[in-house]
């Protein structure tokens, strides 16, 4: 690191006992537990969770460090012979491989998530939104769990512009698969002393049972747009025709269904939980929420939003980023030292687990105002951090997250969409953020939907 940049001072986190090191704290509550170490001891922390140690690093440099500057020392912590964590769902995906596959997988998906490719999708998101929202009809006045919501409508934005199919039919089951699956790896991941998947624990079994129907849909799905040789435009078809430029060779089968099922998977479920806390954000803050309607009523004049809009909309957007600082979908990122390294100037060795605290960074008040309020307003008027690496929704470094784009379009444009037809009030006391691998929020988020009436403007 340069001279300028500051020193650290390594702290061991206290309270860890024989054997299972910070694991009982950790598992009841691992995003209260990060975030408690951090405010008390400081940006750079070591804890055990059973035989496994990790470093949790807290500030912008040391997030740059490991992400960008080192960023080839730092791989993902994924083995072939023994997956474990989201490896066991995604398989050797973008998200999961590292190393030369996973360079090879990069430069052959990159270019699917171009920005071109996203502003011809918007018109297809915006038509799903007013499917989805139309069936809101019948519960006007009602009480929705908007997370669910949420993620039943991300899932069909993603069902629609990945494969232009509607997987409404299969949503439940979908659902639950994601859920039983990530959960699963969640656990393997927090806790080294969970039985392997041979064991033929219910739990086990039941993982098995999901993962079959997720890989009879993703390889149905492959085999079938493959005999029909019909072509949609969508990501599928961007995924099949996709070539390595160095190569000229494409995807293999098995690669083509961890891709397809990590878009599939990581591309509602993240977006999804965005847009939950975002509602839940405006819910609690009505001088926002009335300023968000407003924009939204003079610029559309009650059409449904398009690519373009997004531009004229900048409240939104901001609004969006802001609740994305507060409740990132990935509230850390997980890295594993290739090599002996260092940073910030302390010595790592080989092998060492690292947790980059994204949720952390996005509250260091070092790097933010107020870091604990919601001001969509530092997006618009200079407020941003000092550093770039104080906000990381997405990721940072060569490993940002593909699908940048398209959450970035998908997020504000679903917003003024709801938002142009809809009040959305919340029905509960509390909502307590909890991670699992993403972050959702704890039992979903109780909200009444109000239709809104907006007046038509006048012409002059």
């Amino acid at each position: 690191m340069s001279d300028s940049s500051p020193s650290f001072t390594l702290v061991d986190v206290p309270g860890a006992v024989p054997l299972l090191g910070h694991l009982g704290a950790f598992r009841q509550r691992p995003l209260e537990s990060l975030l408690t170490w951090w405010r008390r001891h400081g940006d750079t922390l070591r804890f055990r969770l059973g035989p496994k140690t990790f470093y949790l690093f807290s500030h912008p440099d040391l997030a740059e460090e490991i992400l960008v500057k080192q960023s080839d020392r730092f791989v993902k912590v994924y083995n072939p012979q023994k997956p474990h964590g989201l490896a066991l769902v995604l398989g050797n995906g973008l998200v999961t491989s590292s190393g030369e596959v996973w360079k090879r997988h990069r430069r052959i998906i990159q270019p699917i998530f171009h920005r071109s490719h996203i502003a011809a999708m918007a018109d297809r998101m915006a038509q799903v939104g007013e499917q989805r929202v139309a069936t809101w009809r019948d519960r006007e006045r009602d009480t929705i769990d908007i997370a669910a919501e949420m993620m039943q409508l991300a899932l069909e934005v993603i069902s629609q512009t990945m494969f232009t199919t509607s997987m409404t039919q299969h949503t439940d089951r979908i659902s639950y698969a994601l859920q039983v699956s990530i959960k699963y790896a969640f656990d393997s991941f927090s806790n080294p002393l969970s039985l392997p998947l041979w064991v033929p624990t219910a739990r086990n079994r039941e993982f098995r049972s999901v993962m079959q129907f997720m890989d009879g849909l993703m390889y149905g799905l492959l085999a079938e747009r493959r005999q029909s040789g019909a072509n949609h435009d969508d990501l599928l078809d961007l995924l099949l025709q996709a070539r390595d430029e160095e190569t000229g060779e494409g995807l293999s089968n098995q690669e083509l269904r961890d891709e397809a099922l990590t878009i599939f998977a990581a591309g509602h479920e993240t977006t999804a939980n965005a847009l939950a806390w975002t509602w839940y954000l405006l819910a609690t803050h009505p001088e926002a929420k009335a300023r968000f309607h407003e924009e939204v009523d003079r610029v559309l004049q009650r059409r449904t939003p398009n690519a373009e809009d997004l531009e004229h909309l900048p409240y939104t957007r901001a609004i969006f980023e802001e609740s994305l600082r507060l409740y990132p979908p990935a509230p850390a990122v997980h890295r594993k030292a290739a090599t002996n390294t260092m940073v910030g100037g302390i010595s790592l060795p080989e092998g060492a687990f690292v947790l980059v605290g994204t949720y952390n960074l996005h509250r260091h008040p070092d790097f933010w105002r107020n870091p604990e309020q919601f001001r969509p307003d530092r997006w618009l008027d200079g407020g941003r951090p000092s550093s770039r690496y104080a906000y990381m929704p997405f990721g940072a470094g060569p490993r940002t997250c593909v699908g940048l784009h398209f959450a970035s379009v998908e997020g504000p444009l679903l917003l003024a969409l709801i938002g142009r037809r809809y009040d959305l009030h919340l029905a509960q006391d509390h909502v307590e953020p909890y991670l699992m691998v993403t972050l959702r929020p704890k039992g979903g988020i109780r909200m009444t939907i109000q239709p809104r009436h907006v007046p038509v403007a006048s012409s002059v």
